[in-house]
Parts: C-alpha cells; structure tokens; sequence
C-alpha cells in the first residue's frame, strides 16, 4: 500500500506525492463518525490546516457537516465557489433564487437529511403556488444540482439527492419576431429618434441587448466596414456592468459593407455625439459609446428595453423586444436560405446545434418548403 501513516490523522502517498489529512468531526446525529479527507501537495499545509482545525475544535467554532443546512451549505457555495469563479450576473442570477426561494422553501433542513421527495415537493410548490413557470423551476434545479454535487465531493453527503429528482419539463420559449413587413415598419418609425440606432443594429446584425449598449467607437470601422463585437453591457440589480461575452464565439467581426443604411446612421450619430460635445463643452462626457444620452453617458440597458416597449406601444407595432429583433434577424437570413452555420456564427453561437434548437419553431417553415417540393416532384412524375 503506497499510502503510509505520518502521524495522528495525516498519510502519506508515495506514489502520487500527496499527503492526506484526516478531519474527525465526531459522532452526527445518526450515531455515526463523520470523518473528511484532504490532500495537500506540502506536508506544512497538511499540518497547518489540521492544526487549524484543532484550534475551531477547541474554541467551539467548528460547524460539524452534519449540523450544516441548506441554507448554510448554500451560502459558502455562493460566496466562496460561484463568487470567485464565475460572472456577475451568475452570481447574482443564483444569489436571487436562493434568497427569494430555495432558502426559504428548504433552507431550515438538515444537508445531510435533505430529502429527494422533499426537493420534488418544492418544485411542485414553485411552480403551483408561487406560479412559476417550469424553464424558471429548471433553473433551480440546475443551481441545486451542482451545489450538492459539490457536497458530496467534498464529502459532506455521501450522495446528491437531486440525482434521484424529476426536473421539471423544460417548454419551448415563446419567441417574438417581425416579418420583413414589420420590421421596416419599425424602421421607418424610429428613423430620427435615439432608438433607431438600438432597432437597426438588433435587426439588422442580430445583435444582443449588451451587445448594442456596450458597442464603442473603437471597435466601429466603417472605412473597411466592419464592427468588432468585443464587450457587453448589463444590468444587475439595477448597476450596470460592463464585461466581456460569456463565449470566445460571441466575440467577433461582422461585415457591414451590404448596409448602407446603416452605415449612414453610424456616421450620423458620430456627428450629432461631435456636435453635443461641441456645445455641451466641459459638461460633455466622452464615454467612447455608440449609444449615449445627448451629454455622452452611455444609455442603461434596462432604460433601453423600458423605451422600447413604450415606443412599440405608442406606435401601435406589434409586440416586440431588443431580442426578438435578433430572432427576426435570424427568422429572415433563414427565410433567404441562409446556411444555418452562418447564421449561427453572425449570431455568435458556439456551434450550428445551438442555432438549430434555439430556432427551431422559427425555422419551421423551411421544413415545410422542402416538403411541398418533394410533393410537387412526387405529382410531376
């Protein structure tokens, strides 16, 4: 056996060079030992935590594994693993489930005695009483999937009772987009405002919500006629935020040399930011975006869809979103015979997969297409 005993509670693996300390919580609630393993590549770590584990022990500040709740399990997982390891707006996506939900539907129970029907029963509860839908009750089931896969690898369950839940049925979205009718429509009522810039570039390019708030100048090269897709803007929790998009496939070049329309709008708004700069002086702020208030402050994302949704009301155009123009986008180059690849790629997809089954019920029609050919052949012969 490689693995050899240094001293009280600490081993040593000759063969793969790790030393294993032995954590000894006592007896839990059931009558059993509650032991945990880490390993440590420097002996002085290994030593250091024990040590320090010995220290809470005495000064009664250790939280034993098996007195641990959801809630509590819950909380370390958000702060101390999602936190440091993952988008702003992640974290704050599962920070909100967990404080408006999880914690108070099962945050009182046990870790260790937390329940595959009970878990079953919340989401039940979720979505009967507290009327959510079932995509919003997946969502927490992901987020408890990987919290307690988490806890049983570091050795506090000895297995993840999400494993043996029913996740809720996942629906298709419903999808809002224009016909080429509409949207010109659209075109033709925003042309002047602030906002022809916002429906021009989702319908035109596909692009996202955070992808129009955080386009800048630098990254708009209308002599070779290209913009460069490079940082996002959103919203959390009412702050706005600026990061780069969450794949390597969303960063990228778009061509716009077919778009003359817009070009000209870009060329338009450049001007109109130069002449407010001009008259606005030192009360002019140069925030290097594309869409900006008349001082040059960048516009809110969530000021960007609250317009919208007022100017699609006022003018009585049919309901439609930021992105639902991108679905529009999409619905069109499809209904051009577009190859899917390429369409997924303008969209910035990681692969045709996702194109085809976020846009399944749009694309629809081109299965229909090729049906009534292959009827029309079928009848001809």
């Amino acid at each position: 056996m490689s693995r050899k005993r240094i001293e009280k509670n600490l081993a040593y693996d000759d063969e793969k060079g790790l030393y294993y300390a032995y954590f000894d919580y006592g007896v839990d609630i059931n009558g059993r030992r509650k032991r945990t393993t880490k390993t440590f590549y420097d002996v002085k770590d290994a030593k250091l935590a024990l040590l320090s584990f010995e220290v809470e022990k005495l000064q009664g500040t250790l939280t034993q594994p098996s007195r641990i709740t959801v809630a509590q399990w819950l909380d370390y997982w958000l702060e101390d693993v999602i936190r440091p390891n993952r988008e702003r707006t992640t974290y704050y996506c599962y920070q909100c489930i967990i404080k408006n939900h999880v914690s108070p539907g099962l945050g009182d129970t046990l870790l260790q005695r937390l329940a595959p029907y009970e878990i079953q029963q919340y989401y039940t509860s979720m979505m009967r009483e507290k009327g959510l839908s079932p995509n919003s009750v997946r969502k927490h089931h992901v987020l408890l999937h990987t919290a307690l896969k988490l806890a049983h690898r570091q050795g506090l369950i000895p297995e993840s009772p999400v494993d043996k839940v029913e996740a809720p049925r996942e629906l298709p979205p419903r999808r809002l987009y224009y016909t080429p009718a509409q949207l010109r429509r659209l075109f033709q009522a925003a042309e002047g405002t602030w906002l022809e810039a916002v429906v021009k570039l989702g319908g035109y390019l596909g692009l996202r919500r955070g992808e129009i708030c955080g386009l800048r100048w630098e990254n708009v090269d209308l002599e070779h006629m290209e913009i460069h897709i490079r940082i996002t803007r959103t919203s959390i929790g009412g702050v706005t935020v600026e990061k780069r998009p969450k794949t390597a496939h969303s960063i990228r070049t778009l061509g716009i040399g077919g778009l003359e329309d817009l070009r000209q709008l870009l060329e338009r708004l450049r001007l109109e930011q130069a002449k407010h700069s001009r008259e606005l002086g030192a009360c002019y702020h140069e925030s290097g975006y594309v869409l900006t208030e008349d001082n040059g402050l960048p516009r809110r994302p969530n000021q960007v869809t609250r317009a919208l949704q007022k100017f699609i009301a006022d003018n009585r155009l049919p309901p439609i979103t930021v992105h639902g123009l991108r679905h529009t986008f999409a619905s069109v180059a499809n209904s051009a015979h577009v190859p899917l690849l390429d369409i997924g790629k303008t969209l910035g997809h990681k692969d045709v997969s996702i194109t085809g089954r976020v846009y399944t019920h749009l694309f629809d029609h081109t299965y229909r297409e090729v049906l009534d050919t292959v009827a029309t052949q079928i009848a001809a012969g």
